[in-house]
């Protein structure tokens, strides 16, 4: 990696900054978000043990990658400069998503069907091409249409209309077993079996404030005030307290989402005040004389 190259080089002290990490009276070590609100590394670091990061320097956490690239072309790294960066599959370059994964994937075809009134709107040739909050285009359909769920042993792809529709919106989730970078739980939440944070599960979104709430087997359930976009099972909630990168866990579980809630509470409604079309209609609805 590029810091470990420069690190190698011994470039004079000045050129590098103070390492962005405290350590504690029990000599372990949290990393810290970056100056900026976010570095790109934290989606990394939560899951690395803390024997590890505690022999573990970072001598450039606290620069730019363009100011890093700068130091390289000042001390005439070249081969530094010139190699690629690795990039993830999000990254495959302007080549078709959907050719791509299909040349090391077999077809699973299957069918996009609407949240809403379950009609069949289309087919597809794989759900696992699809990502919860994305849009789907569906051959025929000129209206924008957003996957909301998906049933990998049926192999269909749930649906809604519009970007912001309930059914994206969810507040709960349950992670896998948590890695604490630090502590294993913090003091706080083994006291509390709760405790407020802040977690993440996309690079580069903001931070959503939340409730931990801690399982006897180690995992934790995530409460968000406000309800989130197009949470995934498979995606890592990274947890935070202030500037302090706590650890993460996978997501395995997902709450209901909005649109299910608000159809609870309709069906709650009319169970409530009966099937009739309003007060005073129906048969033996009148005042008993």
């Amino acid at each position: 990696m590029l810091w470990i190259i420069l690190e190698q080089t011994r470039l004079p002290r000045a050129t590098m900054p103070e390492p962005r990490w405290r350590t504690r009276k029990s000599f372990s070590r949290s990393t810290l978000r970056g100056q900026k609100g976010f570095s790109e590394t934290d989606l990394k670091f939560e899951m690395v043990p803390q024997d590890a990061l505690r022999r573990t320097l970072f001598p450039l956490g606290g620069l730019t990658k363009d100011f890093v690239k700068k130091i390289a072309a000042e001390n005439r790294l070249q081969h530094v400069l010139q190699k690629k960066e690795s990039m993830g599959i999000c990254f495959v370059g302007k080549r078709n998503f959907e050719n791509f994964i299909l040349q090391y994937l077999q077809p699973r075809p299957g069918r996009f069907i609407s949240i809403e009134d379950n009609r069949v709107l289309g087919t597809h040739k794989g759900w696992f091409l699809y990502t919860l909050g994305q849009r789907a285009k569906i051959s025929g359909l000129r209206e924008r249409w957003y996957v909301v769920e998906k049933d990998g042993a049926k192999g269909d792809v749930f649906v809604a209309p519009h970007t912001d529709h309930p059914a994206l919106y969810r507040d709960l989730l349950r992670t896998s077993r948590v890695h604490w970078i630090t502590e294993e739980p913090p003091a706080a939440l083994v006291r509390d079996k709760m405790m407020e944070c802040h977690f993440r599960f996309r690079h580069q979104m903001a931070l959503v404030p939340c409730v931990l709430t801690l399982n006897q087997d180690g995992t934790v359930w995530v409460t968000a005030v406000k309800a989130v976009r197009a949470l995934a099972p498979g995606q890592f909630a990274v947890f935070y307290k202030g500037d302090e990168c706590l650890g993460s866990g996978k997501i395995l579980r997902l709450g209901p989402s909005a649109y299910v809630l608000q159809k609870g509470k309709s069906k709650s409604r009319v169970a409530i005040e009966g099937p009739s079309d309003g007060p005073g209609s129906g048969p033996g609805s009148g005042p008993t004389l």
